[in-house]
């Protein structure tokens, strides 16, 4: 099997709060738009908003999402914000935010030395 892309599906309570959410609050950009749903750039992915649920995702579903400045994000999300910025024992800056329905986004900036940013070759 070879894998040629992929995405994040989630399907919203409310399909016009969440559009709201993603595209206004977050800033995602729209990759393309269909009846009934609407795909967002995600850094090196995509999240599709398609569909209705009957009740939330509940905690075993998350994003991770890694920023350039966690405290612009904290400044511009502060409404959304569930756990306020920190420094991860693993040595990475994490703010814990949530989308209308209640699933969680970790955003994310990686220090200049964290490991993640060494080129291992």
């Amino acid at each position: 099997m070879e894998i040629l892309s992929g995405r994040v599906l989630l399907r919203p309570l409310d399909m016009q709060r969440s559009l709201a959410f993603y595209r206004d609050a977050l800033g995602l950009a729209i990759a393309r738009e269909f009846p009934g749903g609407t795909v967002f750039f995600l850094g090196g992915g995509y999240l599709e908003l398609s569909g209705t649920a009957d009740a939330p995702a509940g905690p075993a579903v998350a994003l991770w999402l890694q920023v350039r400045d966690l405290a612009a994000a904290h400044r511009q999300l502060a409404d959304h914000v569930v756990r306020e910025p920190r420094l991860e024992p693993w040595g990475l800056h994490e703010m814990w935010i949530s989308d209308p329905d209640g699933t969680r986004i970790v955003l994310v900036q990686v220090p200049e030395d964290h490991p993640i940013r060494r080129d291992p070759r």
